[in-house]
């Protein structure tokens, strides 16, 4: 289920934002801004379609990482609009930039460096570059959105501006952006986070279907997005306090600078009030159903897979995956997410940023 279709039903300011983009030399950047549910995808499908009738190159960067039309979720990707289409989820992929959650909080970094890295790529081979946004516009959201526009530079600024609501965002750059502001349709749907679940599960499922079970030498990759193997080992006489003090059976553990970083079980009651300056961990139950990706050469990301087990003394990593033998090949880096789910969709739940 994709939440934006292609409709004939075109407000005249759409048609004006169009045309604006025609006149623009090209390749053009246009960033497509609105809160949630303001039809930010419904105007990037309706762009894109009448853009490729007037025989222009469209891409398209799909950023809206929790409610994405080009799969999978938790990462932003790019696609070429080639002929007509009616949804995003139409489209083939041309490359993912992984961001391993499906919400932007506590990771701007990914967002703006993954968006600023394809819309350099698509402005090497489309005339328009169409670039669709989350609906975060509040608080934390106005920084993401001006760190956004301050990296990519885009050309046009399309505002879907529901009652004011961008100005914070806008403000900054009155007079030095080609701002247009937009109407919010009326017939503009509203989701409540129950349905906007159950879309992602869909799109998870649709992603995973015929995910086989692959295991992993991690020593023969680059290891990003955790602090599981940097620092040095746990000694033995480090484990073994640790281990009396919190009643805890330490899978794993490193020193990383001046803080200790545990996997741990509980074997027993213990004391629980621990200083995280000093100290770090995690339940190794929660590492399975982690979500990994699967990342080239170039720091793009092939493909998604599903932490099933880590085997710390070995190395080894059993996970799920869609990738063939052909594009793991390719893989020279497995990064760790910020979310767990599984192969039929269902989400486990968000880690904070400092889990790992």
């Amino acid at each position: 289920m994709n939440k934006a279709s292609l409709t004939q039903d075109v407000p005249p300011d759409r048609v004006e934002a169009m045309e604006k983009i025609i006149e623009r030399p090209k390749p053009v950047k246009v960033m497509i801004l609105g809160g949630v549910d303001t039809g930010k995808t419904t105007l990037t499908v309706y762009l894109a379609n009448a853009l490729v009738e007037q025989g222009l190159k469209v891409a398209i960067i799909d950023s809206d990482v929790g409610q994405k039309g080009i799969l999978p979720p938790a990462t932003i990707s790019l696609a070429l609009a080639e002929a007509p289409f009616s949804s995003l989820g139409e489209l083939s992929p041309l490359k993912h930039y992984f961001v391993g959650t499906v919400t932007p909080n506590q990771h701007f970094a990914e967002m703006v460096v993954g968006v600023t890295r394809l819309a350099r790529l698509a402005q090497e081979v489309a005339d328009v570059v169409l670039i669709d946004t989350t609906g975060l516009v509040h608080g934390p959201g106005v920084e993401l959105k001006r760190m956004k526009i301050e990296a990519v530079g885009p050309d046009i600024v399309l505002a879907l501006d529901r009652e004011g609501e961008l100005a914070p965002i806008l403000k900054p750059f009155e007079g030095k952006l080609d701002v247009v502001k937009l109407q919010v349709s009326d017939k503009a749907r509203s989701y409540s986070r129950g349905e906007r679940r159950d879309m992602r599960r869909e799109k998870w499922r649709a992603y995973f279907r015929g995910v086989r079970p692959i295991t992993l030498d991690l020593s023969k990759f680059v290891i990003t997005g955790t602090s599981l193997f940097q620092g040095r080992p746990l000694s033995e006489e480090e484990k073994g306090l640790l281990e009396g003090i919190f009643k805890w059976l330490i899978l794993h553990g490193r020193k990383v600078g001046g803080r200790y970083f545990i996997v741990k079980a509980d074997v027993g009651e213990g004391p629980r009030s621990v200083d995280r300056n000093v100290l770090r961990y995690i339940d190794f139950d929660r590492l399975s159903n982690i979500l990994l990706g699967l990342i080239d050469e170039d720091g793009f990301c092939l493909g998604l897979g599903i932490l099933k087990l880590l085997n710390f003394g070995d190395m080894k990593a059993e996970i799920l995956t869609p990738l063939d033998d052909g594009e793991l090949a390719r893989v020279k880096e497995i990064r760790f997410g910020r979310m767990r789910v599984r192969e039929d969709g269902e989400e486990l739940g968000l880690l904070d940023r400092d889990a790992l």
